[in-house]
């Protein structure tokens, strides 16, 4: 398997960032696209082999730019990372682990924020950790706040440094009892891979339990952790010695088989999406019908297509088992060509929206307001950084000369463009690369008409 670097600064890695296609739009996307191992797990089940005495195993690792990156981290700290027993699969043998200089850090974690992770399986094995400034764009308005206030509870001492955050635990780890504000992914993955071999007994509250948190308590257990999960979102965990290594087939993609879902809604296409599952999806199915949408669920995957003339609907993103946040970018490309009026509420990240800025470019009418929709009742509770995008449809898209600004905004205005009559040009195409194994491959599969000119 050969992993693709995201940037410039991972290390022996070409930048693909730059590259540009020109796509001609209104086609039908139709055919065969395969799902492997979620990045949301795929990435945090790397940096739970730091907390075993023996290698790990992980299949169904995606070939994308993410993954390259927490290799790169893994190997500066001693990690040997080698393909695995069968094709897309890792062997991670963490027997000598060492510390790494800031520099190599920094060269190697590039825009990820993945190295906040690698502060509660480093303390345990190193007894210090640094991390390299997260602020700024590093992390965008996701405050790592909630990861600091955790590790202190554990007993880690943070000090913050002009060029990162320096972490030490010189009497060790304690189990610790931690409320989060928000049932925040990272948070709780902090806590979970920090929790695990810390003395004593963790009780975390207003936990994350979205499927691929469940599927790293899954690999956490293989290793011998003791974790139990009780209503109202509190895990339990209690701190255990010794781990050892683990072999995992890592839960599929549930985002990127969305996003192949919207597509097909959006280019009136037939995709077929090879590894997805109905029950970790079943969110996005509903409302993917109520749009107009079609599914036919197969035992090795989901058939996606439209069911007829697509409706506008009012959509609220929330932690799961609501409807997600990466869910939505995709989606509102297929309802600009919705009949009627269709309301996205952004209850999970603010800023998520500036993406619409090139759809509206292309003909769309999307209206984005910046502190939220305060009329009609709402299922899930108001919060202050939220906003709302009104689209009125159905409106046809032509085709512009784009720039792709992040991962799922940059993956709706491929989408769109396949969408829109005519040629456009979409800049900046490698950070898909970051959440999209093989994307260029699967999109001529498809029957996508582009070139690559950069």
């Amino acid at each position: 398997m050969t992993l693709v670097g995201e940037t410039a600064t991972v290390a022996g890695k070409k930048s693909h960032e730059g590259e540009v296609l020109a796509i001609r739009g209104g086609r039908a996307l139709t055919g065969t696209v395969a799902v492997k191992g979620a990045k949301n797990l795929v990435t945090k089940a790397m940096v739970a082999a730091l907390l075993g005495e023996a290698p790990s195993v992980l299949r169904d690792v995606p070939d994308i730019s993410d993954v390259a990156v927490v290799r790169s981290l893994l190997e500066v700290h001693g990690v040997r990372v080698e393909e695995g027993p069968e094709s897309g699969s890792l062997r991670l043998d963490p027997s000598e682990v060492e510390s790494a200089h800031f520099e190599e850090i920094d060269a190697h974690a590039g825009a990820s924020r993945i190295p906040i992770l690698f502060c509660g399986p480093l303390l345990h094995r190193l007894g210090q950790a640094f991390i390299p400034d997260l602020g700024g764009c590093r992390i965008g308005d996701r405050p790592i706040d909630f990861h600091l206030d955790a590790l202190r509870k554990f007993g880690a001492i943070v000090e913050k440094q002009p060029n990162g955050i320096r972490l030490s635990a010189p009497h060790g780890l304690r189990g610790a009892n931690i409320h989060l504000p928000y049932p925040s992914v990272g948070a709780t993955e902090q806590v979970l891979l920090t929790a695990v071999r810390a003395q004593g007994t963790t009780e975390l509250r207003n936990a994350a339990i979205e499927p691929e948190i469940m599927d790293l308590i899954g690999v956490l257990q293989k290793m011998g952790a003791i974790i139990s999960y009780e209503p109202n979102r509190v895990i339990l965990i209690e701190g255990v010695r010794r781990l050892r290594g683990y072999d995992h087939r890592a839960i599929f993609d549930r985002n990127e088989a969305a996003s192949w879902a919207s597509a097909a809604l959006a280019t009136d296409g037939d995709i077929f999406v090879a590894g997805a599952e109905q029950q970790d999806m079943l969110t996005f199915l509903n409302v993917f019908r109520k749009v107009g949408g079609d599914f036919d669920i197969r035992e090795d995957g989901i058939r996606f297509g439209r069911g007829g003339a697509l409706r506008g609907v009012t959509v609220e993103t929330d932690v799961h088992p609501g409807f997600m946040t990466d869910w939505q970018q995709p989606l509102i490309v297929a309802l600009t060509q919705a009949q009627g009026r269709s309301i996205v509420h952004e209850t999970v990240y603010e800023n998520r929206f500036g993406f619409t800025q090139a759809l509206v470019k292309m003909g769309a009418s999307i209206a984005v307001y910046p502190n939220g929709l305060q009329d009609g009742p709402r299922r899930v509770p108001r919060r202050s950084l939220e906003q709302a995008a009104v689209i009125d449809g159905p409106t046809p898209l032509h085709a512009a000369d784009i720039t792709v600004p992040d991962l799922r905004g940059g993956y709706s205005h491929v989408i769109a463009a396949l969408t829109a009559d005519g040629e456009s040009t979409v800049r900046n195409i490698g950070i898909i690369r970051r959440g999209y194994a093989d994307f260029l491959d699967k999109l001529s599969g498809l029957g996508a008409d582009f070139d690559v000119i950069g």
